[in-house]
Order: structure tokens, then C-alpha cells, then sequence
């Protein structure tokens, strides 16, 4: 089956209705945080207030995530994710009026927590459903699941693309405030109509119930799967924090967003390339030979002497960062049982998250002492230089952990609980 073709079975199994809804709902997360930073900054004129109250959002964000994705697969993702949803649209709005009204920085920083810890994670959460959408299709599930893992991949790069963009747009035509009222209202909308979409009781009601506990999760194997996402964000928040040194030193400071999001453009191409990989190009082998490529890739980075020529450089370099996360994806929703899916995967974009504030505040912290950009794009090579280590010593364990997942029907958790999705579900969701 040719990609294109996984594409188009994707789009009939749950309607391109979903796919738009699942995008534009992940979308606030993505304006959340640069859009914080602008608002209180601007208002305020203090750079460190707006770094910190955009920094407690992401870290609770990260923190939060997991937790409400534990829950949606106990109680199932529609109550969960509408809750966040309407929480989060009525925080990022509170923060507008926090800042407009002059409010503490105390209580900016509490509003931003309250946003974080309720903005939901729609990425990781989609994924979740496209085994269940995919349940019927028999020997093409395996593919399908991959190319759709594949188009999460590149929908989340996008997001990150397109929503600093429209956050930037918005605070030019109306001001940063109103950037944070439309992620607020997009939340409001579309977090809700994702929250409700058939394809959430079909990712948790057509489970049967049993008394037995879910298995747990979080082996050692997950947790190196963890740990590559935290380097992930290392490398992005590195990066993005050495092309705002270099552009400011250039004396072009307004383009140090628009050359990062470069990063993005490559990263989408190639992720929606993945899902014509051969299936014999094992998971495992995949996190290695794009680790690889992003060492590669980014060593360019400590030759890179104007901002002109970071722009191939950066744009290169995303060609390795979406297969990456892609692998590791895939491959931990293929090793943790099928009921602990959606904890699993947010657990995952929390550490991506928790991976970009470290990048960023270490990168930071040694371009001011030792001085310049190459410091901190080196943070980001030492990151991928990392990556290939953890790769490659945890190889062989990651394929065990794959075939022990192979070997146990993805239909149960290992305790018991069987999906039981009919065609009347299938034909309900695709029509919607």
C-alpha cells in the first residue's frame, strides 16, 4: 500500500471533518506560549516577568499532560479533554484581564500555571484513536496506524509553525492580548468539538470492562523512549535560543522566529515522507539512523557565521527532527498496553516540553557567559550527540520490548480488557 493511498483510507476511516478539528484544536498550545511571553513583556516591559510567566505555563503544561492523559484512559477522553478545554479558554482569557488590569506578578504567574495545567495535549490524545478508528481494517492496520503516526508527526510540527505565526499576525493587527483571546476561543471551539467527536468513545467505550488493574507502563524501556523526547526539546529550544543570539547580533532580531520556524518546514516534509519507509526498517533502528542525522545535520551549526547562512542549515536540519520523534512514537505506542495509551504519549510531549525549557535556559545561561551564539547551538549538538549514545546503547533492548509487543494482541492490555469495535462505530465516525 503506497502512502498516498494510507492517506486517503485514513481520510474516509475518520473523516476529514476530524483531521481539521484535531489540527486547529492543538493549535492553542502552540500560541500559548509565545503569546504569554509577548503580552506580559510588552505590558509590563520586564523580558524576565514575560520569560517566567511563559515558562511556569510550559512546565505546568508538561507537568499536567500526563496526568489528564492517566485520567482519559480511565474515564475516557471526551469529559477530560472538553473540562480542559473550557478551563484553558477561560484561563488564557483571565491572563489578558490579569495584564490588562495590572495585576501582581504572583498572580500572572498562578494564572499561567492554570492555563498550563489545563491547556490539553490534542496531538498525543489523536494518536490514541487511530488504532481503534483503524480496528477493521485487518493486515493494513499496522500500516495505517504507521502512516498515521506519521501525520501526527507532521500536524504537530505545523502547529508549532503556524501558531507562533498567527500569534505574531494577530499582535501586529490587534495587540498580544488579542493573540491569547484567539487561542482562547479556538480552545473554547475546537478543543470542545475535538473533545466531542465520535472518535473519542471510540477510543474508550467500546473497551469491555474488567475488575483487574491496568498493567503499568513506565518500564525501562519507556523511559529511555522519555528521554529521547527530552533531548528533542533540548535541541529545539537550543536552537531556537542560539538563532535569537545570532539575529539579535545581526542586528535583525525580528527574524529569529522566522528562520526557526524553518525548522518546522523540513520537519513536516519529512514527516509525512515516513509513512513510505519500508515496514523491515525496524522502529528501533529508525531512532538510531535519525539520531544520526540529526548529529549530522546540526554540526553545521558551529560553522554558521551569519544569519543568511543558518537558514539552509536550520531548514536541513528538520528533515531529521520529525522522523525522530515519529520513531519514538510509534514505538511506544506499539510496547505500552493498548489502555495506557494516552497516558503514555503525553507523558512523552511533556518531556519534549520539559526538554525545550532546559534547552533553552542552558543555551541561554552559556551564550551570556561565555559570549555568542556557538555556545548555544553547541548545547544542541551535544543534545544529538546524546541521542546517538542513547540509541545505540539501548538498541537491542528497544527491539525486545518491540517483539514482546508484537507478541501480545494488541486487542488487550494484558489484563484482560478487549476492544470491541463494530462497523456500526466505524461508519459513525467517518460520516461525521
Amino acid at each position: 500500500m503506497s502512502p498516498i493511498t494510507s492517506y486517503r483510507q485514513l481520510l474516509r476511516l475518520a473523516g476529514a471533518g476530524y483531521v481539521a478539528i484535531a489540527f486547529l484544536g492543538r493549535l492553542p498550545l502552540a500560541m500559548s506560549q509565545l503569546g504569554t511571553l509577548l503580552l506580559v513583556s510588552t505590558a509590563t516591559g520586564r523580558y524576565g516577568l514575560g520569560g517566567l510567566t511563559a515558562g511556569a505555563l510550559a512546565v505546568a503544561n508538561a507537568v499536567g499532560s500526563p496526568v489528564a492523559g492517566a485520567i482519559a484512559d480511565r474515564i475516557g477522553q471526551r469529559p477530560v479533554v472538553l473540562v480542559q478545554s473550557v478551563v484553558a479558554g477561560v484561563a488564557l482569557s483571565s491572563l489578558v484581564a490579569a495584564v490588562e488590569s495590572g495585576a501582581s506578578s504572583l498572580v500572572l504567574v498562578s494564572v499561567a500555571i492554570c492555563a498550563g495545567l489545563s491547556i490539553p495535549q490534542v496531538g498525543p490524545l489523536a494518536r490514541a484513536r487511530w488504532r481503534p478508528i483503524t480496528r477493521e481494517t485487518g493486515e493494513r492496520q499496522r500500516r495505517l496506524v504507521d502512516t498515521a503516526f506519521s501525520y501526527e508527526g507532521a500536524a504537530d510540527e505545523a502547529s508549532f509553525m503556524l501558531g507562533p505565526a498567527l500569534v505574531g499576525a494577530v499582535a501586529v493587527v490587534v495587540d498580544p492580548g488579542g493573540a491569547l483571546l484567539v487561542a482562547a476561543a479556538l480552545l473554547v471551539v475546537f478543543g470542545s468539538w475535538f473533545a466531542l467527536h465520535p472518535t473519542a468513545r471510540l477510543a474508550h467505550t467500546h473497551r469491555a470492562r474488567t475488575d483487574g488493574a491496568p498493567r503499568p507502563f513506565v518500564s525501562a524501556e519507556f523511559v529511555v523512549l522519555a528521554v529521547a523526547q527530552l533531548l528533542i526539546g533540548i535541541v529545539f529550544g537550543a536552537t531556537q535560543t542560539g538563532t535569537t543570539v545570532l539575529a539579535t547580533a545581526d542586528g535583525q532580531p525580528g527574524l529569529a522566529g522566522l528562520v526557526h520556524a524553518l525548522l518546522a518546514v523540513g520537519s513536516v516534509l519529512a514527516g509525512l515522507a515516513v509513512a513510505g519507509l519500508p515496514e523491515r526498517f525496524g522502529y528501533e533502528r529508525r531512532i538510531l539512523v535519525f539520531a544520526g542525522a540529526l548529529l549530522v545535520l546540526s554540526a553545521p551549526l558551529l560553522l554558521v557565521g551569519s544569519l543568511g547562512g543558518l537558514v539552509p542549515v536550520v531548514l536541513a536540519l528538520g528533515f531529521a527532527v520529525a522522523p525522530y520523534m515519529i520513531s519514538v512514537f510509534v514505538l511506544a505506542e506499539k510496547i505500552v498496553p493498548q489502555t495506557r495509551v494516552g497516558a503514555a504519549l503525553t507523558i512523552l510531549a511533556g518531556a519534549t516540553g520539559v526538554g525545550y525549557a532546559v534547552g533553552s535556559a542552558v543555551a541561554g545561561r552559556i551564550a551570556d557567559v561565555v559570549g555568542g551564539y556557538r555556545p548555544a547551538f553547541a548545547v544542541t549538538v551535544a543534545a544529538a550527540v546524546l541521542a546517538v549514545v542513547l540509541a545505540t546503547t539501548f538498541r537491542r533492548r528497544l527491539a525486545a520490548a518491540l517483539q514482546r509487543g508484537a507478541a501480545t494482541p494488541s486487542s488487550s492490555d494484558g489484563s484482560g480488557s478487549a476492544w470491541t469495535i463494530t462497523s456500526e462505530d466505524t461508519a459513525r465516525v467517518s460520516t461525521t
